[in-house]
């Protein structure tokens, strides 16, 4: 298990720029298999997620052309069927959530798929029905024993489909699976989030015909055939987030390069209500030393509650970094995390390093902040999963001593080269973050 030493309290300057998109990533992976040309990918992040996935891929026979750890080709002329019935497939899927996305442009393309029981954070319930009822309703069917998935003789149908929630992944399988489909697919609370936009985009590049794009109501007329492409990720709105949270919480004046403003949405937004300022400057954002930040109030007078929910709401994969940034804030905030019900479990940590913070159940947690009249303290702790692992990050940068954390594979599932690249980020050279 690998850990990490953090030396605490120091300030940061510089400019950091964030990957290519994790969660894009992993859709636009699982799309190469819609096809048997050439599909390049750039701005790819170097992430064990991510490396997993390749890994898997290639396992099933994609052949796999990587000339930089950030720029992939592919190209899936045939499957090796025979690959998903053996343990390399079985612990290499388990490792991530995402491997479930394959699931889709399999049947659309050979009529048949394994669905493996997907692995990834361990934050709470995260179920697979929204995947499962729209293959099937576009004629899927499932042996739930043996994970196999079949289509009948005739292929995937379109049809209308009502989504019983806007599950990222889950739009992402359909609409994989939908766009080589016989006839029409209408995709009623279909997932918007630029990730899925770009997915889309992609796909239409490749010869689909998807329309509405951008909306929760996709039209989907199928296709016989897609060709290879050349995409470009976007970069990674999580990573952008957690780099504002790095600058208020050391007090540091940072830049991040290539934002991708365009795409983030109201990201910036809830950062400035935590008080935190930020400019614009082209495509990058420009985060002045701050040794203070106030939280605003509602209009009323009440205490700002911060809530995830989906796009165009504030992503629940940021909530972990607000809530560590609040720590410090002057002023009191509710973070109410309402999709999953273990996010939270990761405050224990917080408070034993000195932070103000009332659990009240496992969606939401009272953050008193502390405005640094006490610096959070150095402890050993271990990472839960990717986003509270960088939260524990921020905080322990920010804290005054050493802080150890163990487990931090789980860190480098979603950010590449953190220590490296948060070291550059050092006033006098010295190390802030050193590997065990």
């Amino acid at each position: 298990m690998a850990s990490l030493k953090i030396h605490g309290g120091l300030r940061l300057q510089g400019e950091i720029t964030p990957q290519g998109a994790k969660n894009e990533a992993m859709q636009i992976l699982c799309a190469c298999l819609l096809t048997d040309e050439k599909v390049t990918i750039h701005n790819l992040p170097d992430i064990l997620d991510i490396n997993n996935l390749i890994a898997l891929l290639e396992g099933m026979g994609v052949c796999i052309e990587r000339p930089t750890r950030h720029e992939i080709t592919l190209q899936a002329k045939s499957l090796n069927f025979d690959y998903f019935k053996g343990a390399d497939y079985q612990n290499t899927a388990s490792k991530l959530r995402g491997s479930v996305m394959m699931t889709g442009p399999m049947l659309a393309r050979f009529g048949k798929a394994y669905m493996p029981k997907p692995g990834g954070d361990k934050i709470g319930r995260r179920r697979l029905d929204t995947h499962v009822i729209g293959l099937q309703k576009l004629g899927a069917i499932f042996d739930f024993d043996s994970n196999r998935v079949e289509v009948q003789q005739g292929g995937l149908k379109g049809c209308y489909m009502l989504l019983d929630e806007a599950s990222v992944t889950g739009t992402a399988n359909i609409v994989m699976a939908a766009v080589m489909a016989q006839g029409t697919t209408t995709i009623f609370n279909a997932a918007c989030e630029p990730y899925l936009v770009q997915l889309c985009t992609m796909l239409n590049n490749m010869g689909a015909d998807i329309k509405g794009v951008g909306s929760n109501l996709l039209t989907i007329n199928g296709v016989s055939h897609l060709h290879g492409t050349d995409h470009t990720l976007l970069a990674d709105m999580i990573e952008v987030g957690s780099f504002i949270g790095l600058a208020a919480m050391t007090g540091s004046e940072l830049t991040i390069k290539d934002a991708g403003i365009a795409q983030l949405g109201m990201i910036p937004d809830v950062f400035r209500k935590l008080g935190i300022q930020m400019e614009y400057r082209g495509d990058d954002i420009y985060i002045p030393a701050q040794e203070h930040y106030e939280v605003q109030t509602f209009m009323d007078g009440g205490i700002l509650t911060i809530a995830d929910a989906p796009w165009p709401g504030f992503t629940p994969d940021l909530i972990s970094i607000v809530l560590v940034v609040a720590t410090q804030a002057k002023g009191t905030v509710l973070i109410h995390q309402k999709m999953f019900e273990s996010r939270l479990f990761f405050v224990d940590k917080l408070i034993d390093m000195g932070a103000q913070i009332i659990l009240c159940d496992p969606h939401r947690a009272n953050v008193i902040g502390l405005d640094r009249h006490h610096a959070l303290r150095g402890i050993r702790m271990a990472s839960p999963d990717i986003r509270a692992g960088v939260a524990l990050l921020i905080a322990a940068l920010s804290a005054n001593g050493d802080s150890i954390i163990e487990n931090s594979d789980q860190i480098e599932r979603g950010y590449q080269y953190i220590d490296k690249r948060i070291n550059k980020l050092s006033l006098d050279g010295s190390l802030l973050i050193e590997r065990l």
